[in-house]
């Protein structure tokens, strides 16, 4: 599938919910409602969502290796919203992280690596 082209399941572009999302988890770091689990986890710092980030992405792996596809599917989405709310906090956007990987098309995944040490 070419980089910003149609996600074949339905109508809807693949970024347009990590769009949604992104606004929202950013519209919880400014209001901080003590209602939200957002505001809360954004409240709590990058050591705490660190913590999630690392508990999601290790159910992931283990969902993959002995759940069926909709557990996999509901812990990637865990695990990507997690991300995203330590990305808000950090105030790094998804903007500049599809820039980056748009940068890394057409690059060997290996020499990518290695240009980084």
């Amino acid at each position: 599938m070419e980089p910003n082209s149609p996600n074949q399941f339905d109508d809807h572009p693949i970024g347009k919910v990590f769009g949604q999302l992104e606004g929202i988890i950013t519209s919880r770091k400014a209001s901080k409602s003590e209602r939200s689990y957002t505001s809360n986890l954004l409240a709590a710092g990058v050591v705490k969502i660190g913590s999630k980030v690392t508990e999601e992405a290790g159910e992931l792996v283990e969902a993959a290796i002995n759940e069926v596809d909709e557990r996999v599917i509901s812990e990637a989405a865990d695990l990507f919203y997690h991300a995203m709310v330590l990305l808000a906090c950090r105030d790094v956007t998804l903007k500049q992280v599809e820039a980056t990987l748009a940068g890394r098309f057409g690059v060997s995944g290996l020499d990518e690596k290695a240009s980084r040490k």
